[in-house]
């Protein structure tokens, strides 16, 4: 108990804490990234342009097949060779949206193509382009199906965060990496720590969907 004691001091859980909110900035930002790029990227592929969708298809497949951290290590190391230099924040942020936002195109493309073809019909006959119809008819009735996938992703995009470690971003995971590497009696009161941490912010965003699907009647 000691261990535990001394290893959650105020000093080492506001450092964890800092690191915390650096995890919470991350996934926030990454978060609206990847919704509203993978929202765009799922209705091209949905609606079968010419060439385009099958292009941006061929992009989804291939992020979606590969390993985040390979794609981490090319944004973070890969691209100064391009001249292009990130900082470990940006890095992780531009991984974790394009990686996601793949992942999210899917759910979207499946969300819609759960829709009736009957709506669009009967939009369509009723006066609305094609534009209209998608905008008024059929996205908010896909945006109820996938109210669950969604909340799973964003919920993996946040435990994927621990993955800049390896780049060195001062999230959660990494600051306890430091505070148990000074002692290493601290590694499981530090591994119980990031297990609530992760757990409370998990949890309340699954109870959120849940209450928001119920409000929905999906």
């Amino acid at each position: 108990m000691s261990n535990f004691a001394n290893a959650l001091s105020w000093v080492n859980i506001s450092y964890l804490l800092k690191g915390f909110a650096i995890t919470l900035e991350v996934s926030f930002i990454s978060i609206l990234i990847s919704f509203v790029l993978g929202t765009i990227l799922g209705i091209i592929r949905y609606v079968k342009i010419r060439f385009v969708s099958a292009f941006v298809g061929f992009i989804i497949d291939l992020i979606r097949n590969l390993p985040l951290l390979l794609l981490l290590f090319f944004v973070y190391f890969g691209l100064p060779n391009l001249g292009v230099r990130l900082n470990a924040v940006s890095a992780t942020i531009i991984a974790l949206s394009i990686f996601e936002a793949a992942m999210i195109a899917e759910i979207v493309r499946s969300g819609i193509n759960a829709v009736s073809k009957g709506q669009m019909e009967a939009a369509r006959s009723n006066g609305f382009t094609y534009s209209q119809a998608m905008y008024h008819i059929i996205l908010p009735q896909a945006l109820r199906k996938m109210i669950p996938p969604l909340v799973s992703q964003f919920i993996s995009l946040i435990k994927d965060t621990s993955l800049a470690t390896i780049i060195l971003l001062p999230e959660v995971t990494f600051n306890a990496q430091l505070i148990y590497g000074q002692n290493v009696n601290y590694m499981i009161p530090m591994y119980v720590s990031l297990a609530v941490l992760y757990f409370i912010v998990n949890f309340l965003l699954s109870i959120a969907s849940n209450r928001l699907a119920k409000r929905l009647a999906i």
